[in-house]
């Protein structure tokens, strides 16, 4: 391919993250700076899923497509190596933009001022600066020093008049050589006998793009441990938190807030723009680190992670089940990735009492937690869990109203928390999640909104009929501009079973286009009767 559509990129964010998952651990287990956490491999997967979550399907402008896929990666990243790979995207994309100026209607170039390979090469080099300036100590011979390496191959390509895809596999070439070189630059990395984590993950993603572009499959194999030399990694001392959020404030605050964080800890990194940023700092002093956000803006999503507890997360604690009642297939596979056991129900078709006890009989746990995620079939839930409880057996019922509310709650799911605890995040995850539908009447009745027709499209809020109108996009355009009328900074959509396509697709151009500032997420739910459900979190 010698063109960069909206085509590559879907098909480099797809490939990426199945290359990411495959080498999610083994990156993982590289993963000794800037803390030996474990979960640089899954921090990136994570960050590079919410990009591709992010990335509306029907048709889009480059330019649509892009600012998308870059604004999940800012809103979804995790961790330090996340935060810099989504300003890595985030700038490669707007340079792009930049470069490659298209016809808004069928993404033709128009007056280009440089060539598609310039322009890729270009926007690499851009992102490695952006990603810089973006760390408030740059450290070599971490994913900085790759990213820049494969900037660097990829404008001595372009400058001497090669392909589009030449000019990706010498960024490819380049980025492997710094990989294999980061050992030597950082003494805690030459001590764990490794390279850098990061930069082997950007290595991945690299690799996926090069695969779209020569159309051959190019495997990227992580790089084992070799010999240590020296202490273990693990010994080495830091900042006991780390602290992540995103900001609203404005860009001319920015330079001065990254200095002040950075005389709080280390690992700071503050990327995004517009007034939008994702905030990173390893501290020892958590208040101190928000309260500089607040200082200058607005802090929201704040995630505080103490590493000593998370050295013990990758050895999941048994003896705890979530039992979800689950309305269409692609809700069963949503929930039982999420590791919950799944019965169905739902419209038409409600489980029983004894399905619920057979299920907690068979998961054999001693801890259960059930999301009825339906108002009838609360009931049916409590009645098992009494049961249950005659048998020794803890069962809490999180008393989920919809589907939407369940899949927040299991969002929220840490089986390394007490039971106690962890219904306690499971309940308020679930009590903050607003919740609607659109659905077509069946009869004439009487609603909460009026009289509806065999026929009308009917929108429902939080369980009660809200509006009547002729077409199911107006009906659902309605039901999410009263529930965003309450707040919200994420927008669930979850479409059912034979839904049009192009129904969640206006529903999210008519939110992207009004509501910036909230995030929107699309999955096939399979449900029946309900062509959509929708959530506000």
């Amino acid at each position: 391919m010698e063109e960069l559509t909206v085509e590559v990129l879907r098909a480099w964010a797809r490939t990426a993250l199945a290359e990411l998952a495959r080498a999610r651990t083994e990156i993982d287990e590289l993963n000794v700076y800037p803390v030996p956490d474990g979960d640089t491999g899954t921090n990136l997967y994570l960050t590079w899923e919410a990009a591709c979550d992010a990335l509306p399907k029907g048709e889009l402008t480059f330019t649509e497509a892009i600012q998308a896929f870059g604004r999940g990666a800012l809103l979804g990243a995790r961790g330090n190596s996340g935060v810099i790979t989504s300003q890595l995207i985030r700038a490669c994309g707007l340079r792009l933009d930049e470069n490659l100026p298209r016809n808004r209607g069928n993404g033709v170039l128009a007056d280009p001022r440089m060539s598609e390979p310039a322009a890729f090469a270009d926007a690499l080099k851009y992102a490695a600066d952006a990603a810089y300036g973006a760390v408030a100590q740059p450290v070599e011979g971490t994913m900085l020093t790759v990213a820049r390496a494969a900037a660097t191959g990829a404008m001595t390509a372009a400058n001497d008049g090669k392909t589009l895809a030449d000019v990706c596999l010498a960024a490819v070439a380049s980025a492997r050589q710094a990989l294999t070189k980061t050992t030597e630059q950082l003494d805690v990395l030459r001590r764990a006998g490794v390279v850098d984590a990061g930069g082997a993950g950007l290595v991945v993603i690299l690799g996926a793009m090069e695969s779209v572009l020569t159309g051959r499959h190019v495997r990227v194999d992580v790089p084992a441990r070799v010999e240590p030399q020296g202490e273990s990694a693990e010994s080495q001392d830091g900042p006991a938190y780390e602290v992540m959020y995103l900001l609203d404030a404005t860009d001319d605050k920015v330079s001065d807030f990254r200095q002040s964080l950075a005389a709080l800890g280390d690992s700071v990194v503050v990327v995004g723009g517009d007034g939008l940023w994702n905030v990173h700092v390893h501290t020892d002093d958590v208040g101190a680190a928000i309260e500089h956000g607040i200082d200058i803006g607005r802090p929201h999503r704040i995630r505080v992670t103490h590493f000593a507890d998370q050295a013990h997360h990758h050895e999941p604690a048994p003896g705890r089940a979530v039992i979800a009642v689950v309305a269409g297939d692609g809700l069963a596979d949503l929930y039982a990735e999420a590791g919950a056991r799944v019965i169905r129900g739902g419209p038409g078709r409600r489980c029983s009492t004894g399905e619920l006890l057979q299920a907690i009989e068979q998961s054999q746990a001693p801890e259960i937690v059930i999301l009825p995620n339906d108002q009838d079939s609360i009931a049916v839930a409590e009645a098992a869990a009494t049961a249950a409880r005659q048998d020794g057996i803890r069962v809490a019922v999180i008393p989920t109203r919809a589907q939407v509310q369940g899949l927040a709650a299991i969002a929220v799911h840490d089986p390394e928390r007490s039971f106690d605890d962890d219904v306690v995040h499971l309940s308020a995850a679930a009590g903050q999640t607003r919740h609607g539908a659109v659905t077509i009447a069946i009869k004439d009745a009487w609603t909460m909104a009026g009289r509806c027709r065999i026929g009308d499209a009917l929108g429902v809020v939080d369980g009660d009929f809200a509006l009547i109108t002729d077409d199911l996009e107006t009906a659902a355009v309605g039901v999410v501009d009263r529930l965003l009328g309450g707040g919200g900074e994420l927008l669930t959509i979850v479409t059912g079973r034979d839904a049009d396509p192009a129904l969640a697709e206006a529903v999210e151009r008519h939110v992207r286009r009004q509501r910036k500032d909230v995030d929107v997420v699309v999955y096939d739910g399979g449900q029946d009767r309900y062509p959509l459900l929708i959530g506000v979190e």
